[in-house]
């Protein structure tokens, strides 16, 4: 099995009372490990302020990144659940699961979002993410 969410990177049942907020509490578990600094979750913020919801990728999950940038340590990836489903402006509204993406370069970029495609094409992948109600089952399920 090939980890593709440290343990470290991912909480269950956060809570959030708006898109940023959302975007916010994911980015900050890279924050937490270093990975990031502040400026990249606001980059992340400001990329959909900018470009509209367009993270909202399918039914109830957001993909928060931003471009490959100097506030990025290290490639990682973070995952949270919400407590309540919030609402970013997207037909594919509510979002229940959170994933925050940071790329050093290009190419970890399109690795990553492969990797992260393939995981989610897996049967009802988005819902078995939004229904997990710990830490441990949230990261069995991504990394299963």
């Amino acid at each position: 099995m090939e980890e593709l969410v440290d343990i470290n990177h991912i909480e269950a049942k956060v809570e959030a009372k708006d898109w940023k907020d959302a975007i916010r509490k994911a980015g900050a578990l890279l924050l937490n490990s270093d990975d990031i600094e502040e400026a990249y979750i606001e980059n992340m913020i400001r990329s959909v302020e900018e470009l509209g919801p367009y993270i909202v990728l399918s039914k109830g999950f957001a993909l928060a990144h931003s471009a490959p940038c100097p506030e990025v340590k290290r490639t990682s990836v973070s995952l949270v659940n919400l407590s309540e489903p919030v609402e970013f402006g997207s037909r594919n509204d509510p979002v229940t699961v959170v994933m925050c993406l940071a790329c050093k370069d290009k190419g970890d970029h399109m690795e990553y979002l492969q990797k992260i495609a393939r995981k989610l094409m897996e049967d009802n992948m988005i819902n078995r993410l939004g229904s997990c109600t710990d830490t441990k089952e949230l990261y069995a399920t991504i990394n299963g």
